[in-house]
């Protein structure tokens, strides 16, 4: 599951972020590092926050105590495993 496909409110572990090694597009390593960098690693707990209205771009999330409002498709490379609610 990606991160991008969570509704609000909604919270999940991380499991990966997804890195393009197609060297016609450097830009997609540069995105994972960076995300990485902001915190978004396996074992982190995310949460969505809300969504946009149109097309649910961009997509706020909540890492830890900070919130970063993230693109779509850099959610979207985020893979995730949701957490049940017992």
């Amino acid at each position: 599951m990606r991160l991008s496909d969570l509704k609000a409110k909604q919270t999940a572990i991380i499991r990966q972020v997804n890195r393009i090694t197609n060297d016609a597009n450097a830009q997609g390593d540069k995105v994972a590092s960076r995300l990485e960098t902001l915190g978004f690693v396996p074992g982190t707990q995310v949460q969505v926050i809300t969504k946009g209205i149109f097309g649910g771009d961009p997509i706020l999330i909540q890492v830890g105590f900070t919130r970063f409002a993230l693109r779509k498709v850099e959610a979207e490379r985020i893979e995730i495993d949701q957490e049940i609610v017992a």
